[in-house]
């Protein structure tokens, strides 16, 4: 549980790296590779202001995440990542007003129940339970088989 506020803050530089890459891409304008040399095309778009910025903050969360991932069981952190969708939508909808309708919002929330549910299921890996002494002994083990 010690972990969460990382946790919590990979999801958050997710979900920013979602809200300045859609901005970025609505100040580009609709896309459109008619006419043009598509690699040229492509470096614009990602050295765009917005664009760039989302891709760094990408790297960020990214870095957090292997963070993460080197402290607490991928099947305790990861599902944590769907809290990304819930900020996005709720951001989105402010932001760039994006439709916020009831089905969303049930989905939301079924979101948030299962990632409450998942947070308290929160163990350590193997490692930190033997040295925390959570976990028995070698010698208790192999008299058990």
């Amino acid at each position: 549980m010690k972990y969460i506020p990382f946790i919590l803050f990979t999801v958050m530089t997710n979900a920013a790296a979602q809200l300045m890459l859609k901005h970025g891409m609505m100040t580009l304008g609709e896309l459109s590779f008619a006419g043009a040399n598509p690699i040229l095309k492509i470096l614009q778009i990602v050295f765009s202001p917005w664009v760039f910025a989302g891709l760094c903050v990408f790297v960020i969360s990214m870095a957090s995440h292997l963070y993460v991932l080197s402290k607490v069981d991928l099947s305790f952190a990861y599902p944590f990542l769907s809290l990304a969708y819930v900020a996005v939508a709720v951001f989105a909808y402010l932001l760039f007003k994006e439709d916020l309708n009831t089905y969303r919002i049930a989905g939301i929330a079924l979101i948030c129940v299962g990632t409450a549910l998942i947070a308290q299921s929160g163990r350590e890996m193997p490692e930190e339970q033997a040295a925390l002494g959570k976990d028995k002994p070698q010698s208790e083990r192999s008299m058990i088989q």
